[in-house]
């Protein structure tokens, strides 16, 4: 296939420990402004920057978030960090996607995660493999988000519009711990499923 002709594919990662609707608005956003053919959703096996210890098993993000995904055919969730194991890191992630889906992609992520990305593994190489769909979160703005940026990855950044979202995971996990409201957060689908499974509850 030629250059010209690769698909478009957005990334969205994360532990999604669960998946929300701040995720999905965040894929809608990329799709809809890049005019990405495909995006994604990729759970970490373990998050280098986030580490912590009492992490929800895979298969059970990989299940929520396949059902934060429903009815958007053109979103997809992948296992290549779960297999994997250990710390998940984005450079290695593209590596084996490139050998393995040759696409245009782009790594979504908002601005918060764009200003630490000199503490990634190998962010040269890294802006090599991919473009970045960077979504701004107040109170940030576009120069707050690059103040620090190296000029190479600046040259890979494409800004994303999106309403504020205030879903957190870290937040619902809080409220369901609480025994708070938590269901405006996340799809029907995910809540349930978390109902179910009486997940993050004490």
């Amino acid at each position: 296939m030629s250059e010209t002709n690769l698909r478009k594919v957005g990334i969205l990662g994360g532990t999604f420990d669960p998946p929300h609707l701040g995720h999905l608005a965040m894929a809608e956003a990329a799709a809809e402004q890049l005019g990405l053919d495909e995006v994604l959703f990729i759970p970490a096996s373990q998050n280098p920057l986030k580490f912590r210890k009492s992490l929800t098993p895979a298969k059970e993000r990989m299940e929520m978030v396949s059902l934060l995904i429903e009815g958007h055919p053109n979103f997809a969730v992948s296992d290549i960090e779960i297999t994997r194991g250990e710390k998940s890191f984005a450079v290695d992630t593209l590596t084996e996607l490139h050998f393995g889906i040759p696409a245009h992609y782009w790594f979504i992520l908002g601005s918060d995660s764009l200003k630490t990305i000199y503490d990634w593994k190998q962010p040269d190489r890294l802006a090599k493999l991919t473009r970045f769909a960077a979504i701004i979160r107040p109170p940030d703005t576009r120069d707050d988000a690059l103040r620090d940026v190296p000029d190479y990855i600046q040259e890979v950044v494409d800004f994303i519009s999106m309403d504020p979202t205030k879903a957190s995971s870290t937040e619902i996990r809080r409220a369901i711990a609480e025994g708070k409201s938590f269901e405006h957060w996340l799809s029907e689908p995910v809540a349930n499923y978390i109902r179910k499974n009486r997940l993050y509850e004490l």
